[in-house]
C-alpha cells in the first residue's frame, strides 16, 4: 500500500509537472474535482492549507487557466471556486495510461473480489480520515501538553 501510494504522488508530481502547475497545486485541483464548485474557504478546510495560503494556490491555477472565480448571484460577496472543464480534461489525458492499466488488472477479479477491494479501499480511507484527525489534535495542542500517539494492536 505504500509503495502504491507513493508511485501514485510520484504519478501525480510528474503530472503536474506536464501541466506547469506545482504538486500542491495539483492536489488541489485533485480536491476541486471531487468536491465541485466551492469556496476558497472549503478548499481550506479539505486541504488543511491557510485560507493565505489557498489564495496563492487558486491565483495560480486561475493564472494558468485551471479555474476560475464567480461571485455568487445572491450574495456578491461570497466567490465560489470552479474548475475549467476543458483545461481540467487536459490534465485527464495524462492519467489514461494509468487507468487503463488499473482496468486491465482490475478484469482479472470477480465481482465479489472486486466488492471485497472495493470495502477495504472506502475503509482504508476511513482510516486514514481518523488518523489525519487525530494527528491534527496534536498538532494544534502545545508542544509541552501533547500526549504521545498510540501504536495500533497488531491483528496477528
Amino acid at each position: 500500500m505504500r509503495r502504491s501510494s507513493a508511485q501514485g504522488v510520484m504519478y501525480g508530481q510528474a503530472v503536474a509537472n506536464v501541466a506547469g502547475i506545482s504538486n500542491s497545486d495539483m492536489d488541489c485541483m485533485d480536491f476541486l474535482n471531487l468536491e465541485g464548485r466551492v469556496t476558497a474557504g472549503r478548499l481550506a478546510e479539505v486541504t488543511g492549507l491557510t485560507t493565505g495560503a489557498i489564495t496563492g494556490v487558486i491565483d495560480r491555477l486561475e493564472k494558468a487557466g485551471y479555474v476560475r472565480r464567480e461571485r455568487d448571484e445572491s450574495d456578491r460577496r461570497k466567490v465560489f471556486i470552479s474548475v475549467v472543464e476543458e483545461k481540467a480534461a487536459e490534465i485527464g489525458k495524462f492519467y489514461v495510461p494509468m487507468q487503463a492499466a488499473m482496468h486491465k488488472l482490475w478484469s482479472g477479479y470477480t465481482d465479489e473480489e472486486l466488492r471485497l477491494l472495493l470495502r477495504f479501499a472506502n475503509d482504508g480511507y476511513k482510516g486514514v480520515l481518523e488518523a489525519t484527525e487525530a494527528l491534527k489534535g496534536v498538532i494544534d495542542t502545545p508542544p509541552e501538553k501533547r500526549v504521545p500517539l498510540k501504536s495500533p494492536k497488531s491483528r496477528r
